[in-house]
């Protein structure tokens, strides 16, 4: 049996975080009140989405970012403060350019 890919795809929410789960063809959706709760609740929407196909692959995302996801949550772990992922400056030479 192949490898079911699945996303996390994680969102802040005011105070709380978003957490939508998807595969092909399926798609859960889950809030709660902090990133590792989100993360928790990710896990067991994975395990919904998933059945009982074992061999699976998750990939987190904080808005579509995988590298975002993992520098926010390990922040979260260690209780240190998030970091603000938003984009505030322009994040290439041509948006540069343009902003000039």
């Amino acid at each position: 049996m192949p490898t079911l890919p699945i996303t996390a795809n994680y969102r802040r929410a005011g105070d709380d975080w978003e957490v939508t789960v998807r595969t092909a063809g399926r798609s859960l959706d889950a809030t709660a009140p902090g990133l590792i709760a989100a993360r928790v609740q990710a896990d067991q929407l994975v395990d919904e989405i998933a059945g009982s196909h074992a061999d699976r692959a998750v990939v987190h995302l904080l808005d579509g970012d995988a590298l975002a996801f993992s520098v926010v949550y390990l922040h979260a772990r260690h209780g240190l403060t998030v970091p603000d992922t938003r984009q505030t400056e322009p994040s290439t030479p041509h948006d540069q350019a343009i902003e000039a």
